[in-house]
Order: structure tokens, then sequence, then C-alpha cells
């Protein structure tokens, strides 16, 4: 892939970490957020990875792995699904959608090889080609239709637009939802990804240099998803991570099929246990202008009984810090994983940049949260009424 044509744009700094190759920021990125969440602004995401699955076989073939109902997905319908291993931990995310000849599937950059890699591997003497087409297709993406067509025409070479609706907003009604629907700001998250031909970048930011339509930086489209509480698989997930865990059993996962890697995982967490750390979201104390980064430890303190005087607190790490933003409305927030057994009042601090900074929490995954099944008790043996 070639450097975005964005990063020319008049203001334009790039982002670092997870987003790198695209612009941060435009020079105020809280105007930007503005713009954004209100539909006008697009946001350059060709950082991203685009993969195709073409052949008779490629519906029902995805349908068999992943963790999503595809194998009758509509021509032009958007689904979101994972890739599990064996013990029910999330390997790979796409955002996926179908033309009817051919299956998009839209993913973080540094996972289009590993997906694509395993994707061929899978193959075996099924009627199915997989391609990476990253070097072809970029993305962009906006909060309406109509800002993402001032920039760019949607892309459509088999008569089907080739955008992708997040479903986040709106689950199916055969979804788990961890996160009551009462409150939950995902009824404010409006968010289109378009693939579209790398060439037609250019155009795109010869639209905002010509004032057809505003453009917002990832840092902006950072901060609309961390407030939305929506996961991403290259900040929220590690090597342990299961979709109960951030709510994602709300939109990956169809818990009406079966017979995929993982699935023993995602039914028996479900419908039998709890998940063993939870999502949170979590308002920051800004009085020492620190953002916390992915990775920093998130300590509770735990005070003694009876501490002797001048005695501190006993601090316990409870989780990690997964991406963190300055919202324009809600000030600095971040997305953290922590244990299960967190009390959901519980005060916690953030140790980052040698500096505590001071954090409360809004649940996203109950830490009450229990099993979907009730199973009766037996009776202890020899025990009598």
């Amino acid at each position: 892939m070639t450097g975005s044509p964005f990063l020319a744009l008049d203001g334009a700094v790039p982002a670092e970490g997870i987003d790198e190759g695209v612009p941060g920021h435009y020079g105020n990125p809280i105007v930007e957020q503005r713009r954004l969440e209100r539909g006008e602004a697009i946001v350059d995401l060709s950082d991203r990875g685009v993969l195709t699955v073409t052949g008779p076989d490629r519906l029902s073939w995805l349908h068999s792995m992943a963790s999503q109902a595809l194998d009758r997905l509509a021509p032009g319908a958007s689904a979101e699904a994972l890739f599990l291993d064996a013990a029910g931990h999330i390997e790979h995310v796409a955002h996926v959608v179908d033309d009817g000849e051919t299956t998009w599937l839209v993913v973080e950059g540094a996972d289009a090889a590993p997906l694509a890699a395993f994707l061929d591997r899978m193959r075996f003497m099924l009627r199915v080609e997989v391609a990476d087409r990253s070097a072809e297709f970029g993305v962009v993406a906006a909060a309406s239709v109509a800002a993402l067509d001032a920039a760019a025409p949607a892309s459509a070479p088999n008569g089907v637009p080739l955008d992708w609706t997040d479903p986040w907003s709106e689950p199916a009604a055969t979804a788990h939802r961890y996160a009551p629907d009462a409150g939950h700001p995902a009824s404010e998250w409006h968010w289109i990804e378009r693939i579209v031909p790398r060439d037609q970048l250019a155009n795109a930011a010869d639209a905002v240099r010509g004032g057809r339509v505003p453009v917002a930086g990832s840092l902006a489209a950072e901060a609309l998803r961390i407030a939305a509480w929506r996961p991403r698989l290259a900040s929220e997930v590690d090597e342990k991570t299961i979709p109960h865990e951030l709510d994602w059993l709300r939109t990956a996962v169809d818990l009406g099929k079966g017979c995929y890697k993982g699935q023993e995982t995602v039914a028996k967490v479900l419908n039998l246990g709890r998940p063993p750390r939870r999502l949170v979201l979590l308002h920051l104390d800004g009085s020492d202008t620190v953002l916390p980064a992915r990775g920093d430890v998130v300590v509770g303190e735990k005070v003694r009984p009876e501490p002797a005087e001048g005695e501190e607190p006993e601090r316990r790490p409870v989780g990690r810090i997964t991406s963190s933003a300055m919202h324009h409305e809600l000030g600095p927030v971040a997305l953290a994983v922590v244990k299960r057994t967190v009390p959901a009042g519980l005060p916690l601090i953030v140790e980052s940049h040698g500096i505590d900074v001071a954090a409360a929490q809004v649940e996203i995954v109950p830490a009450d949260a229990g099993a979907a099944v009730e199973v009766p008790r037996l009776p202890r043996l020899g025990i009598r009424k």
C-alpha cells in the first residue's frame, strides 16, 4: 500500500500507534469530532485491510468457520464476524458485506495477511478463492452516506454498493446483550465504512481540499468509538480475550448457529458461567492532563479493616487500559478490561507516565453478569428435607 493522500492535506498530523499510516488529526481533534458525529465529515481508514472471497461456496464456507451466520447474507447486507481459536479466544474480526458475487471483508491492516493465510489454508476442496485486495482497495468512513457521497461515489463492481453499516446501534433481536439497552450510547453511534478503489482516495482528498466535505482524523473516530463502548480488535483484544468480556455477543455472534471453532466456550460461558474479565468505560481525572496509553495498569485500593496510623492502602492491579481519548463532551475517557471480581463502585487508579490518574468506572459488562440458563441445584446425597 502506498501512503495515504490524506496525509498531504493542510494541517494533517500522522497518527501514531495502531492507526499509523493515516492522519491522526488536522489541527483540532475536538472540532473534528463534532463534525464527524454530526455526519458532516469523513475519516481516512486506508490503513485497514480488504480481503475478498469469491466462488459459489463462499458464504456457506465462511459460515462454517465464523461466529456469525453468513450462509444467507443478502447482497448489500452488513454483518460482523469473529474467528475464534479452539478455546474461544478471538483471533480475527471481519466487517462483512456481500455483493452477490464476492464477499468483502474489512479488517485491521495488520490482520489482513494473517486472516488471508488462515482462510487460504481452510479451503480444502471447496469452490472458493481468497485474495488480499488491500493494495487495490482502501476504506473511508463517516456517520452518514451523504458525507461519503460528497467524497467518493460508492463502489459497486457487481451492482451492489460496498458500504458496510455497523450493526452496533441495532443488534439483532436474537443477540445477547450484557449491557442494558436503556441508556446505552450505541443508540447515538452511526458508522459506515465504504470500500473504494485506492485511486479514488486521491479524489476524496481533493473533495476535502475543494471544500466539498470536511475531514476528521483517527483521533476523532477513536473518541466517538470509545464513547459508544464499541470494541476493536487492534485495541481491546489480547491473547486471552473471549467475546463475552467485551459484550461482543451483541453484534458478532449468532447464538442460533453451531459447528464453528470456539463455539463450546461461547455457549458454556454464556449459559453456565461468567466472563472472567469485563469491559468498563473510565471517566478520568484530567487535572494533570495525562491521557493513559494502551497497556497502562489499572489498580484498585484495598483498605485494611484496621490500618495502622499513616499506613497506605494496599494497591492491587485489577486490569489494563485498552484505549483512551479526549472526548468533546465527556472529557478524558478510556476503555479498560478489568477482573470480573472488581466491585462496580470501586474507585480505580490508572498508573500512567509516573502519575496516578483517578478513574470512575461505568459498567459495560456488569460485575454481576450471570449465567443465561438457570441450572437447578441437585440435593446432596443423604440429605433429608
